[in-house]
């Protein structure tokens, strides 16, 4: 059975996921959507503390990509459509087709659910909400539901309405066409795909969409477990990848490899045959420090990037300050095939500054002069992402390392 070192392990996976190559090359147009293809998708996420998550994930791949073009793509050329993988996310148009058995499974389950735990009429809205875009147009969740109690402002305190765009749009009956600020705008899906990718009765089966999700996803990989499979684009369950790993395995397109993670443990995983022969196996990725976002798609897998690279990480939006271990958001700092550290920055877009308030070197790293100055390298390309001129570190902003505080 092939082993591959940790090394090689990392080098294999950061090919996949285009963090390998020097960060270069066209970001608009289609270029930008050639990239957003080879992820499979890329993660939306409102928190602008330096620049959303969908622009840092495009912008560590291509320092010349700005938010417009990602707009332009998605709301002007109709090349993306939005709907959810593990999260709200933007995926090519291309492969709407294989977000089919996702909607018919989401009608089903969100449906109960909803009628659980949230507010009780939404079902009587779908047809009022459905004439009312025939009608007006594109609306946001502020335009339906007049006169209906809204909440207290928690992300799944929604008014029925609410509640009722978010079901049909999950549902298939509208889609996403944009979004004012961050506020999703809705419309028909008949009246913004054209008619062969709404057409149900060409859409995959399940037996199609299971294998076009599994072989996508270890496309995306390059190697992974039945559970990485599923969770990929969270469609399918892990016993219909499992077995899917098991068909394929029977009829010699899949082989079991073993991957040595940081701490030098071995796990066996699935691959296409001839991993071995994989030019990425033996090209070191390019120097280049970068920030990612949390969300990026190398380590949105929180067990796999510590298995992997020995990043133990999780996002504190959510924890209160006092509890908090390193900061509200925190962003990984990659180079090379390592996670050299971790920092915790933000625009303060009224002052034209990005601050600098801590940062922690990871694991052994020594932090010297070549690394702060590919640092401060990159935080020169980053405030121009988050639209500001100057860096400030503040006083005491190197912390040690990060062991010491997990």
């Amino acid at each position: 059975m092939l082993r591959l070192d940790n090394t090689q392990a990392r080098r294999v996976f950061l090919d996949r996921h285009r963090l390998s190559e020097v960060p270069q090359g066209g970001a608009s147009g289609d270029d930008l959507l050639a990239l957003i293809d080879s992820l499979g998708f890329v993660q939306l996420d409102s928190i602008n503390t330096v620049a959303r998550a969908h622009d840092l994930i495009l912008f560590a791949r291509r320092p010349r990509y700005r938010p417009a073009a990602l707009k332009t793509l998605y709301e002007k050329q109709r090349a993306l459509f939005e709907h959810w993988t593990h999260d709200a996310a933007v995926i090519p148009m291309a492969f709407y087709p294989q977000w089919h058995l996702r909607r018919q499974r989401d009608a089903k389950r969100l449906r109960g659910h909803w009628k659980k735990d949230r507010r009780a009429g939404f079902e009587a809205q779908f047809q009022i909400i459905l004439d009312q875009i025939k009608d007006e147009g594109p609306v946001c969740s502020g335009d339906v539901g007049k006169g209906e109690t809204r909440g207290s402002g928690g992300w799944w305190d929604w008014h029925p309405s609410k509640t009722a765009l978010e079901y049909l749009w999950r549902s298939g009956a509208l889609c996403v066409v944009g979004r004012d600020g961050f506020k999703k705008r809705y419309d028909l899906t008949e009246r913004v795909l054209e008619q062969h990718l709404c057409d149900d009765v060409h859409a995959p089966d399940e037996a199609e969409t299971i294998e076009w999700c599994c072989a996508q996803a270890l496309a995306r990989l390059g190697f992974a477990t039945h559970g990485e499979l599923a969770a990929f684009w969270a469609h399918i369950t892990p016993a219909e990848a499992r077995q899917w790993c098991a068909n394929e395995l029977a009829a010699g397109g899949l082989e079991q490899v073993e991957i040595t993670g940081a701490d030098g443990s071995v796990k066996q995983a699935f691959a296409r045959p001839g991993l071995e022969e994989d030019a990425a196996l033996d090209a070191a990725p390019t120097n280049r420090l970068r920030i990612l976002s949390p969300f990026d798609p190398a380590l949105r897998d929180r067990k796999r990037a510590e298995r992997l690279f020995g990043f133990n990480y999780r996002i504190e939006v959510f924890v209160p300050e006092p509890k908090r271990t390193f900061g509200y958001y925190v962003f990984p700092i990659l180079q090379g095939d390592q996670i050299v550290g971790r920092i915790d920055m933000k625009a303060f877009r009224d002052q034209n500054v990005l601050r600098v308030k801590a940062l922690w070197s990871e694991g052994t790293v020594r932090w010297g002069k070549a690394r702060q100055a590919a640092l401060e390298a990159e935080l020169e390309r980053v405030k121009r992402l988050a639209g500001v001129e100057q860096v400030v570190f503040d006083d005491g902003w190197m912390r040690g390392s990060a062991l010491h505080h997990l």
